[in-house]
């Protein structure tokens, strides 16, 4: 049994790391999640809070200090570091599958996910997303998610049913991906070395 995960990216533009701990959630953990944008914190905030996981997050960039290259690079580290602690507790039970419905106020969203090397994202909403919430882009925190989904090679679907706050729209969009994630990170001993999906784990042979 793995409860710590440490995953660092490292490219000419940025340094991202990520820690994962499993063991339980840090009192101090929002201290442990550093972003350049309090909301951005606040949303990555979620995902700790109802996975019960805790995320240490930090990066720093190069010459260039893009906001794009942050949300999809951290994306993709956090991936990176979901997709580590799904295989290396598989032996132990670690699900690989799970779903959510986040709710707060008028806002509900719903998320499910599937760890099955098949990087594919579906974001659809019933209601219109402000441009911007607490001046970070949504199409940011989109991006965010794509990252997660191309570091994890996960499948995930996210849909936002309600909402007329952008807050409160966010925030049940990452409420429900942090308890499906808390789904799909939990470790049941019926399902020792089983996969999320029939199909296994994927081998691949190049010659």
């Amino acid at each position: 049994m793995k409860d710590n995960i440490c995953v660092t990216r490292k490219t000419t533009e940025s340094y991202m790391t990520v820690k994962l701990d499993a063991a339980s959630l840090a009192a101090d953990y929002r201290k442990k999640i550093k972003t350049h944008a309090p909301f951005f914190s606040h949303m990555i905030e979620h995902i700790a809070w109802r996975s019960g996981i805790t995320i240490e997050t930090d990066f720093s960039l190069d010459e260039y200090k893009l906001d794009h290259v942050i949300y999809e690079d951290l994306g993709i580290t956090l991936g990176k570091a979901l997709r580590a602690f799904v295989w290396e507790n598989r032996a132990d039970g670690a699900t690989g599958y799970g779903d959510g419905i986040g709710i707060i106020d008028e806002a509900r969203a719903l998320c499910a996910i599937s760890f099955e090397e098949r990087a594919y994202i579906s974001f659809t909403s019933d209601v219109a997303v402000p441009t911007t919430t607490e001046a970070v882009l949504s199409e940011d925190l989109e991006t965010f998610l794509e990252g997660i989904c191309q570091g994890a090679q996960c499948t995930l679907h996210i849909h936002i049913e309600s909402g007329k706050n952008g807050h409160h729209i966010w925030e049940a969009v990452f409420r429900s991906l942090g308890i499906a994630l808390g789904r799909a990170l939990y470790r049941d001993p019926a399902r020792k070395n089983r996969s999320a999906g029939v199909a296994g784990a994927v081998n691949f042979t190049i010659e």
